[in-house]
């Protein structure tokens, strides 16, 4: 009886070790999942950014060209 209930503890504490790390690994998953996340918004936002230099450029020059046609 004795080394039932000690292969029971093992067991338990063994499939409480995997539900830990289990719980760890998603932990540090979705943390990445995360910063990627984040990291895409910023060079959304930065490439946003840039088109709307371009466009404000582009529409700089199509005046200044109209400006020198009259």
């Amino acid at each position: 009886m004795t080394h039932l209930v000690a292969m029971a503890i093992v067991i338990t504490t063994t499939l409480a070790g995997c539900g830990v790390e289990t719980a760890t690994t998603a932990a540090t998953v979705a943390a990445a999942r995360k910063q990627e996340l984040e990291q895409g918004k910023k060079q959304l936002d930065q490439v946003k950014q840039r088109i709307e230099t371009a466009m404000e450029e582009s529409r700089q020059r199509s005046r200044r060209t109209e400006a020198a046609s009259q």
